[in-house]
């Protein structure tokens, strides 16, 4: 049995050089690169998933808000709707699309989601938009 003085140990540690571990990082970066903007499209259908479903809570909120009230509201504090923080708002914003009602009065409403950030770098923000029949449509692709 080999003594080892002061904890240290003369044995050689197998284990990859600083040039390796580059290496393999340069080659994973070029092919995230080229690998990205086929992604693009996939990460901004992702995110729209988050308005969509917004706006249908949105619609549930106004539809409740109407059988109580028989009006629909533009005040979304008024029919419980918590718009979470933005990523543009601080660092522990999560939410991607501003909601808000753009119309409201007692025979429909209107509203919408506006994304915050451009997804894709094109100068294109995504749009989505919901009304009382439930017809949710994008109205500004990105």
């Amino acid at each position: 049995m080999e003594h080892i003085s002061n904890g240290i140990s003369k044995q050689k540690l197998k284990a990859f050089t600083l040039t390796e571990v580059l290496v393999v990082l340069v080659i994973v970066g070029i092919l995230v690169l080229l690998a990205l903007p086929n992604l693009l499209p996939l990460i901004t259908k992702a995110k729209s998933t988050e308005a969509k479903i917004q706006l249908e809570h949105l619609y549930t909120l106004e539809r409740t808000h109407f059988y109580e009230k028989s009006k629909y509201s533009s005040d979304l504090p008024a029919i419980g709707f918590i718009q979470e923080k933005l990523v543009t708002e601080s660092e522990t914003g999560q939410a991607n699309y501003q909601i808000e009602i753009i119309e409201a009065s007692t025979t429909g409403f209107t509203a919408k989601a506006t994304a915050v950030a451009d997804f894709d770098g094109d100068g294109v923000y995504n749009v989505w938009q919901i009304d009382q029949e439930k017809n949710l449509q994008e109205v500004t692709p990105d």
